[in-house]
């Protein structure tokens, strides 16, 4: 398959079999064409070049579902329901066929009809039903709600829920664990492990990978140049899960090191024997002949210069021949170079507190305070207050019982869970200097940062993926790091490799931080304090 974008092939000849049973992950960092190539297995885009054979019926997830507003929750569960209904049907007209006795073939027909109604569990639908809504942690919201009046988060689950009921032959699933708590992803790990047909996904959640992927695919954009083990191909497979991804990548790439490393000096070798040629050539300082050997003087310098010159252009010849062929050295990972240091606050001294602070509905009474190098995880299932928290904390909601202290002069900046850019045809250049202030984006350019890549630096906002303004979004708060550096759910939409950077560069950060997070691989590794709401 191959897919054209603004120019760029964001999907380049990528050839994927998914057998039935096989769980397959899609990695590679933000803008790789994880989310494409699922829209293309989905029909939701064409390919520009080659061809798709996908097991219909197809369930596919987007990161970001959109929905009728005005449609009630149960429209969306009454819609899985459909291909059941039908089967329904199906298995009616051939009973009534089989019993007709009429139709030599319609005991065939019966027989599959059954099988396909036993293989969708045709009978046991509502009580599928309710198992997940409760799984999902959705048993209390009615389903009479209008979409549009559920959250984000919410919606994503009642998509993820409806698939799951109307159990397609082949899910396409994208970052399906975003809005998930342990229970629901445990359920969701459940579901998939079981699942008969092909199922492709694409996400960041290193511990979801771990426990479902059955092998990895990597769309990582260097490996469009990477090493002959790979044939120069844009996909590379892994067998296992993302532990066994961390241990063959590392490898992978020592040897592509050490190759790189070898033709690096060879290329040193071949020039520098094109150089001594060439001195030969035009550096040899000739003796005035004698009368009486002045034919062999002439005859031996011809010779030597012809010698000199096959020399030099043989060893030309090699080292363009190399230079067509060689493997590229591993390119520089898009990386987070760490957060400025642009402000310090003294590390024991109180930045802000809270006092019994509650939200009716929405925040149970909490109690905490905050000092200057304090390190917080915020844990606890969908619907705790976790982001209400952090609302709290940036001084964003305001309490309905209890009290915020906060210190004089604090600055307090939040990375939001779900970014939205007002001006979608904005920079990110422009935004980040507006952020910064022109003397600070000259300081610390945000090219340095490592969080947007500079073919991207000047592409309208609104022409990114998800995961590319989210990473402009922090890039955007640590312009000027603030004394107080909250993060909801801060690895959501964040590459594997990214992710990781950011969790190790939160340790030195010169502030206090609060992390809100549903992460298992971040919580299993958190070293700071941790609050269960």
């Amino acid at each position: 398959m191959t897919r054209i974008l603004d120019g760029r092939a964001v999907i380049d000849g990528v050839d994927l079999v998914v057998p039935p049973g096989a769980r397959v992950g899609l990695i590679g960092e933000n803008g790789a064409g994880k989310s494409t190539l699922l829209r293309l297995l989905a029909g939701v885009d064409a390919p520009d070049g080659g061809t798709i054979e996908v097991p219909a019926p197809v369930g596919y997830l987007p990161q970001e579902v959109a929905v009728h507003g005005s449609a009630p929750v149960a429209s969306l569960i009454e819609d899985a329901r459909a291909p059941l209904r039908a089967l329904e049907r199906r298995l009616e007209a051939a009973a009534s066929a089989l019993a007709a006795g009429t139709d030599p073939s319609a005991g065939d027909e019966y027989a599959a009809a059954l099988a396909d109604a036993e293989a969708a569990e045709l009978w046991s639908w509502e009580s599928r039903r309710d198992a997940l809504l409760d799984g999902f942690g959705l048993a209390a919201v009615p389903l009479s709600t209008p979409l549009g009046e559920v959250s984000g988060g919410q919606r994503s689950r009642i998509a993820l829920l409806a698939l799951l009921l109307a159990r397609p032959a082949t899910l396409l699933l994208d970052e399906p664990s975003n809005h998930l708590d342990d229970a629901a992803v445990a359920l969701l790990v459940r579901e998939l492990r079981a699942w008969p047909g092909p199922v492709l996904f694409a996400s960041h959640d290193r511990a979801f990978l771990d426990e479902v992927a059955t092998e990895l695919v990597d769309l990582d954009p260097s490996r469009r140049r990477a090493t002959g083990e790979n044939g120069g191909g844009m996909a590379t497979r892994y067998g296992g899960g993302f532990s066994d991804y961390l241990v063959e990548r590392a490898l992978e790439r020592e040897r592509w090191e050490a190759r790189a490393e070898l033709e690096r000096r060879e290329e040193r070798r071949l020039r520098e024997a094109a150089s001594s040629g060439a001195r030969a050539l035009v550096g040899r300082a000739p003796r005035a002949p004698r009368d009486n050997d002045k034919f062999i003087v002439h005859f031996k310098g011809a010779r030597r210069d012809a010698a000199t010159r096959r020399r030099l252009r043989d060893a030309e010849q090699r080292l363009a021949a190399f230079e067509r062929d060689r493997v590229d050295a591993p390119p520089a990972a898009l990386t987070f170079a760490g957060i400025p240091r642009g402000t310090v606050a003294p590390a024991d001294q109180r930045l802000v507190s809270l006092d019994e602070v509650s939200v009716d509905g929405r925040l149970a009474p909490v109690s905490l305070a905050l000092a200057g190098n304090d390190r917080l995880l915020v844990t606890g299932a969908n619907g705790a207050g976790k982001s209400t928290l952090i609302s709290v904390l940036a001084g964003e909601l305001a309490p309905a019982a209890g009290r915020r202290h906060t210190r004089r002069g604090l600055r307090v900046a939040t990375l939001a869970q779900d970014v939205r850019f007002a001006d979608l045809g904005a920079t990110p250049r422009a935004l980040y200097e507006r952020a910064a202030g022109a003397r600070r984006a000259e300081t610390v350019p945000l090219v340095g940062l490592g969080l947007v890549a500079p073919r991207d630096i000047d592409r309208p906002v609104g022409m990114l993926s998800v995961g590319q303004q989210r990473r402009l979004a922090l890039a955007l708060v640590i312009a000027k790091p603030p004394h107080v550096f909250l993060l909801d759910e801060p690895t959501n939409h964040l590459s594997l490799q990214l992710a990781g950077e950011l969790e190790e560069a939160l340790g030195t950060y010169p502030g206090a931080v609060v992390v809100a997070s549903h992460d298992r691989w971040l919580r299993s590794r958190w070293e700071g304090r941790v609050l269960r709401l």
